[in-house]
């Protein structure tokens, strides 16, 4: 059924198609009527077109082409468009922007900044990076001590708190990522420049300087100041110096060292703490040909580079936490509190029901005993893991969804995935809100910046961060499985009947859910497409179970797929199942 509309209707993103002599407009990504348009209101758009649609008194009309659906980089700009994202910044936004960065001789001034030019700094970051958060200093100290200095980027000196560019941070909350393309949190002139801690210029930051004996910070001191960066390097190329394949440059080599013996030493620390988290994960990264096609796609493991960066963030994350709750300054803290230890027993029965080894549990869990035996349960299916090949991407899963999830709190409740009792989000303001008021409030601690923030603008400040969060992780889940759809259609289109090896990763009622293939597809295997028996759902909710065979399909076994259907701007794959003989 198509539809003139009443009266001004949000923007949403469409097809345009032929129904009959009308052009009508269908929706792309949500359900909905179609919108039937006059031949004036189609703009520059075409049949077949994606296009998005706007209007008020007058009528729909279309308001933007955006591409075509058999694109997918036009497809993922859709998508971003359809969730409200604005893929462009207000002109008083982008001029406020350009006037603080014009302006950036007066902030490079070293009135109440420590100078620090001369310490010897790199970044380390994907090869692909645009904007560079953090970077890094390390020396080592009398007593086989070391010190550690980790400079962020001081976005506080460009953003006023009460400018447009601080309104318009607040209501984006993160720069979300797709395969691509970014929708950052601030305008360019400071996410990709004045702000970035690029090579070979000054930068303005905010360091927290440590001196660490093994993993103990026996001293730690905060500085706002001036660095300059002497590399940007990136994983894989520290990567290859780690594995003593490339030969580390004056004068980051000393320095890459003993930044990579104190992050040792820091995961070893948390490691022995009991309750740190084991989960081994890929993220996947697209290649796109100059049409904006997807032509392949690689899985990024996270290896020592990255563990490197990773322990010494977390590191500065719990020392600016600290001081912050030492000194009662309201702020944001990251909390991930522990397990119930209703569904650590619900993940044990789980994962007995699969075959897979567990620590035995006291009858009665309390909630201190349940984080540290979801860490050692962690750590037991990852060892299962790697033995036996099996489960590779369904146990960890298993082992995540038992947590809760980790959000944005004005009370410390700790940390529970980190096995970290004070912890907060300080390492990345570039792209996150809560990143940014954690600096004002270390600042405002510190005594050099007035911009304190108050306990009554917390609460507001969770509610925003926490839906911008939660937009910003559906659209990237989405991209994802557009950009694995459209990459399928592609492999399929010499073959149509080609089969694929997977692991079963979910199970529900009216189907499982398959990862298959070399390149991570995934699709969904409906129960009516599994033939030979009627299946249902066990109690533990880990297999479909043959009502007269007795047959399982469990998480993490093997099946054999076709693929029956790719609707690739949708993302979703439907798939067959290969009966043996």
């Amino acid at each position: 059924m198509s539809r003139p509309p009443r009266g001004p209707i949000d923007p949403v993103v469409c097809v345009l198609t032929k129904r009959g002599r009308l052009t009508v407009a269908e929706p792309l990504f949500q359900p909905g009527d179609r919108i039937s348009l006059p031949g004036k209101a189609l703009g520059d758009g075409r049949i077949g077109d994606i296009v998005l649609i706007g209007g008020g008194k007058r009528g729909a009309r279309v308001i933007r082409r955006i591409g075509r659906p058999d694109i997918a980089r036009d497809v993922l700009e859709a998508l971003m468009l359809d969730q409200g994202l604005r893929r462009s910044f207000p002109r008083r936004v982008e001029e406020e922007a350009s006037e603080v960065v014009k302006d950036g001789a007066r902030h490079l001034s070293f009135k109440n900044r420590r100078d620090l030019r001369d310490l010897p700094t790199f970044t380390i970051d994907p090869i692909d990076a645009r904007d560079f958060d953090d970077a890094i200093s390390a020396q080592e100290e009398d007593g086989g001590r070391a010190r550690v200095w980790v400079h962020i980027a001081d976005v506080s000196a460009y953003v006023d708190p009460d400018g447009v560019l601080e309104l318009e941070a607040f209501r984006r909350g993160t720069s979300v990522y797709v395969p691509g393309a970014v929708e950052p949190m601030l305008p360019q002139a400071l996410s990709n420049d004045a702000c970035s801690l690029r090579p070979h210029v000054d930068r303005l930051a905010v360091t927290v300087e440590m001196e660490l004996e093994g993993a103990e910070v026996r001293s730690v001191a905060f500085h706002r100041s001036t660095i300059r960066s002497d590399a940007r390097l990136n994983y894989d190329q520290v990567d290859e110096v780690f594995a003593e394949r490339e030969r580390a440059a004056e004068p980051w080599a000393r320095p890459l060292a003993v930044a990579r013996r104190v992050a040792t030493a820091l995961y070893e620390a948390r490691q022995a703490r009991g309750s740190a988290l084991e989960v081994e994960s890929t993220e996947p990264s697209f290649e796109f040909d100059e049409r904006g096609d997807v032509v392949a796609v690689h899985h990024d493991e996270q290896t020592e580079s990255h563990r490197v960066i990773e322990h010494l963030m977390i590191l500065a994350n719990e020392q600016v936490a600290e001081l912050l709750t030492e000194r009662k300054v309201p702020t944001l803290y990251r909390v991930h509190e522990r397990p119930d230890p209703r569904a650590v027993k619900a993940l044990v029965a789980k994962l007995e029901a699969l075959d897979v080894p567990t620590p035995p549990l006291p009858e009665e869990l309390a909630p201190q005993q349940a984080a540290d035996a979801v860490g050692e349960i962690s750590r037991m299916v990852a060892a299962y893991v790697r033995e036996t090949g099996r489960g590779k991407f369904s146990f960890p899963s298993l082992v995540l969804r038992a947590l809760k999830k980790a959000y944005y709190s004005p009370q410390n409740l700790g940390h529970a995935g980190l096995a970290s009792p004070c912890y907060c989000h300080f390492t990345s303001p570039i792209r996150r809100y809560p990143d940014l008021v954690v600096h004002r409030g270390l600042l405002a601690a510190l005594g050099v910046d007035d911009a304190r923030p108050h306990a009554a603008e917390m609460e507001e400040a969770v509610a925003a961060a926490s839906a911008a969060e939660r937009r910003a992780l559906d659209v990237e889940r989405s991209a994802l499985d557009v950009c694995f759809a459209f990459l399928l259609q592609r492999r399929l289109r010499d073959d149509r009947d080609q089969e694929f090896e997977g692991e079963i990763t979910g199970v529900i009622g009216a189907g499982v859910f398959v990862r298959f293939g070399q390149e991570g597809f995934e699709g969904f295997l409906p129960r009516r497409r599994i033939r030979g028996d009627r299946y249902h759902l066990n109690e533990t909710e880990t297999a479909l179970i043959g009502e007269h065979t007795g047959r399982a399909m469990r998480l993490g076994d093997p099946v054999t797929v076709q693929v029956d259907n790719v609707d690739a701007p949708r993302g979703r794959v439907d798939l067959y199942m290969v009966t043996d003989g």
